[in-house]
């Protein structure tokens, strides 16, 4: 049984689930505007929460041609260092040529050259940068703003982006978990009822910091943050195991959500602990019998930057 959790392994297995899950149509839209789109400068690329880069990788490798400036920042020192290192492996792997360019890692191949600026930066420390620039031709953020409180700062993450910038907000957590098969059904209830309410609960210098249905939420706030919404659709982590093992990592990963659910609830007071231990000790086990089967339903936005703001619904 696994004892010690690794984030940046966690992000890394989380990669093959997120490749599943991550809506096909919603993510050809944005391939589709970008393809469209008559640039007289490099594509300028944020990413928000870039984690440890696995994002930057899935969209150098289905990126338009040309020039790409794109800059990926996390709060994570970890994350950051881990990003440079696989990026590094992924584009050598995937026909670029990788090569240091100050800070920056520049990549090219055929038709396309991508600078890469990978910043341990938190995003709250940017959006209080006076003067932040709306500079940029696309945002992306995967996995993140279900850990921000949107009515608050999604108007100014819009504001990074110029007029008729798009955006791509993908797996946003949309309040259901489900683990099969049954196990104590009154029990994981409770449990589960609890762990959503720690995002609705959670706080950031005394203000909230999430929410547990931002993936519905996010069809009340993107407009009226001035987005509009071009393409959605669903993103589940769907994680299930074949005939003889999970794919990839994936045990790993069920392991670490695990751990987090228990992790979150061990000093909770409606929440039994000998219970809890007993809820995470049959689930980890059913891991490592290659029974457990893990759904998580989120929902992925395309659109881009309108010039007038919606009433709010």
């Amino acid at each position: 049984m696994i004892t010690e959790f690794n984030y940046q392994r966690y992000l890394s297995a989380k990669k093959t689930v997120d490749d599943r899950a991550l809506n096909r149509a919603v993510w050809e839209r944005m391939i589709l505007a970008l393809t469209g789109k008559d640039l007289r400068h490099p594509l300028e690329v944020l990413e928000i929460g870039a984690g440890i880069g696995t994002m930057a990788e899935r969209f150098l490798g289905a990126a338009p041609g040309g020039e790409i400036f794109y800059r990926a920042i996390d709060v994570s020192a970890e994350n950051i260092r881990e990003a440079r290192e696989r990026l590094t492996v992924w584009g050598e792997g995937n026909g670029y040529t990788v090569e240091p360019s100050g800070a920056d890692l520049l990549l090219r191949r055929s038709g396309i050259e991508a600078r890469v600026r990978l910043e341990c930066l938190d995003l709250f420390e940017l959006l209080d940068w006076e003067g932040a620039p709306a500079r940029y031709d696309l945002l992306l953020a995967n996995a993140f703003l279900d850990l921000i409180d949107l009515p608050a700062y999604l108007p100014a993450i819009a504001g990074l982006l110029r007029e008729g910038g798009h955006y791509l907000f993908t797996i946003n957590f949309d309040g259901e978990t489900i683990f099969q098969p049954p196990f104590d059904d009154e029990l994981e209830a409770a449990i589960l009822a609890c762990y959503h309410r720690t995002m609705d609960e959670r706080t950031r210098e005394g203000a909230p910091s999430g929410d547990s249905r931002t993936g519905r939420a996010l069809f009340r706030h993107l407009p009226a943050a001035g987005l509009e919404i071009l393409a959605a659709g669903s993103s589940d982590w769907v994680v299930f195991p074949g005939k003889d093992r999970y794919p990839a990592d994936e045990a790993y990963f069920l392991h670490f959500i695990i751990h987090t659910v228990a992790t979150a609830l061990k000093d909770h007071p409606e929440i039994d602990p000998d219970q809890l231990r007993r809820w995470a000790g049959a689930r980890h086990e059913q891991v490592e019998q290659r029974k457990l089967i893990y759904i998580a339903h989120q929902l992925d936005f395309f659109g881009k930057k309108c010039d007038f703001i919606r009433p709010k619904l």
